[in-house]
């Protein structure tokens, strides 16, 4: 059995200059031949997992042949997205399938929600030390 794995909260810098500090995970993502080494944010606040344009269309993904559309919610739920599943790879666990809402938006992170990133993975946070742990299901 594999153990959990521990990660290190990133510095990002938020919308008025200032730094904060948030649980992003290194993964890389695999459609067909092409794979994408990348972050994402974990939000278990978000209901679904969200891709954005531009990871899609670097994973060989064609917007024009999506026909699975998703209505996203929040301040996302104005744009069209697509639903797009992916291989998942984390540190040395086995690769998972995550299902996402591929999103015409530019200006998200990629984010790791509810459906089905946590049903995947068991997640401790410990924001004091700035660092979580992924614990596959």
């Amino acid at each position: 059995m594999i153990n959990a794995e521990p990660f290190t909260y990133s510095q990002v810098s938020d919308d008025f200059g200032g730094l904060n500090f948030s649980p992003y995970l290194p993964l890389t993502l695999s459609y067909g031949n092409n794979s994408v080494e990348t972050s994402g944010l974990l939000d278990t606040g978000a209901s679904v997992n969200v891709m954005p344009y531009q990871i899609g269309l670097q994973l060989g993904a064609r917007w024009e042949e999506q026909n699975t559309s998703v209505q996203l919610a929040g301040n996302l739920a104005n744009l069209p997205a697509y639903g797009l599943l992916i291989t998942a790879t984390i540190a040395k666990f086995p690769p998972v399938r995550l299902a996402f809402a591929w999103t015409r938006a530019e200006n998200v992170p990629l984010i790791l929600g509810q459906i089905n990133f946590f049903l995947e993975f068991d997640v401790c946070f410990f924001r004091s030390q700035k660092t979580f742990e992924i614990h596959p299901k």
